[in-house]
């Protein structure tokens, strides 16, 4: 039996702009950054920016306020970027099959504010005072099983956890549940609340975020030398993936097709990426062999660039062996958008797919911002440095490579018949 085609037909978006995917596309192809600093206790903090989900975006349109008190604030992205995405989509539940129709929404850390603040309670007030909705506001896989629930959908549903690569992992997932038949509709992404003051200290004590003392639109520079690491960030992303016949019977907008997603393991270190890149280059190449295109096909990358040392030149060689460098291949330009809206872990996957998506359909790429001395240690590609680029884009990837040597890559293609 032939593979089912699967295409995008819905999406939504919370992130350090707010609400909506167009005002996270917009500021993004402008080059605007969306990272401050933080409302956190700075005095006790040595990294003082991050990129926050502002505090006074309008939940209440979305989620009762009683409910969204027993909600992590990751569940409450997840639910309002598939609220949009499913309104953007539109769906009629009441006449699709909902056995026909899953979710696929995870996060990399989960309610880490909802755990913190419960064993603090326990610890002041004894061990059986945490509030009684702890455990469902914490677990990773809630996020699915609150969109199913508010929908009633009966189909597939679950988690995925592999770190920075788990928005890439959950759509990839969703695209071979409709692929292989198990559902005709899916709504996959990734979300994800770790900026506060338990996520801060441990990225920091990790030594993976930047120390940098730059105002805080300007700290997230990947590939530029003067780069320390990377910004911590949050926010939600869901797409509407859908069986292709199913999306054209029901006359649905169709914004791109999903033609390749690669898998791999760097199966090298906890932290720290291949240095060769060739867990990252199996995942690459495995999404190009599914799609049966040619690297010279692909017009945009969509880069994981997360502003640290290894990460950048890792990743960066690895696109420059398969793609080639900017003097053999002059068709491709990669960006890094974590240089606008840093790094939202879970919802890091799923936001780039939309951004990648976002370039085939504008015919514009984003810039890579903060890019003023090309470290000379990454490979020259076409970084499209502080300004964007009016391009056509057929073929676009994006790239996801998650802590413990996960890696997952995602291929969109312009709708043709």
């Amino acid at each position: 039996m032939s593979k089912r085609r699967v295409v995008v037909t819905g999406m939504g978006c919370v992130s350090p702009y707010g609400i909506g995917v167009e005002k996270f596309w917009n500021n993004l192809k402008n080059g605007i950054s969306g990272i401050k600093e933080h409302n956190l206790a700075k005095e006790k903090h040595l990294v003082k920016i991050a990129g926050q989900v502002p505090v006074d975006i309008d939940i209440e349109s979305y989620i009762d306020p009683k409910e969204a008190k027993r909600l992590d604030k990751s569940i409450i992205y997840a639910l309002i970027a598939a609220e949009d995405a499913f309104k953007d989509s539109g769906l009629n539940l009441e006449i699709e099959d909902l056995t026909r129709i899953g979710a696929i929404v995870s996060t990399a850390a989960g309610g880490l504010v909802v755990v913190t603040t419960g064993y603090r309670d326990m610890m002041d007030r004894g061990f059986h005072k945490c509030s009684p909705f702890t455990v469902p506001m914490m677990i990773a896989n809630m996020a699915s099983g609150k969109i199913t629930i508010k929908y009633g959908l009966r189909g597939p549903s679950k988690a995925v956890l592999s770190a920075c690569a788990t928005g890439a992992h959950s759509v990839g997932d969703c695209y071979r549940t409709i692929q292989c038949g198990d559902a005709d509709v899916m709504f996959a992404g990734g979300a994800e609340s770790s900026v506060c003051d338990f996520g801060i200290g441990a990225f920091t004590s990790a030594r993976t975020l930047s120390k940098s003392n730059r105002p805080p639109e300007e700290v997230s520079r990947p590939y530029d030398k003067d780069r320390d690491g990377f910004v911590l960030s949050e926010g939600g992303a869901v797409l509407i993936l859908e069986e292709r016949e199913h999306a054209i019977n029901r006359g649905a907008r169709i914004y791109a097709e999903i033609t390749g997603y690669g898998q791999s393991s760097d199966a090298y270190d906890m932290v720290a990426p291949d240095p060769e890149g060739r867990g990252a280059e199996l995942a690459i190449r495995n999404c190009l062999k599914e799609a049966g295109r040619n690297p010279e096909d692909v017009d945009y990358i969509n880069m994981h660039g997360t502003s640290t040392h290894l990460g950048d030149l890792a990743e960066s060689k690895t696109v420059a062996r398969v793609f080639g460098d900017k003097n053999v291949n002059k068709k491709l330009s990669v960006s890094s958008t974590k240089s606008m809206v840093g790094h939202m872990l879970g919802a890091a996957g799923s936001s780039e797919a939309i951004v990648a998506i976002k370039t085939i359909i504008d015919g514009v790429v984003p810039p890579t911002i903060n890019l003023v001395n090309q470290d000379p240690e990454v490979a020259d590609l076409d970084y499209v440095p502080n300004k964007s680029k009016v391009k056509n884009v057929d073929v676009a990837l994006s790239n996801s490579f998650g802590f413990g040597g996960h890696n997952a890559v995602l291929m969109f293609e312009k709708i043709n018949n």
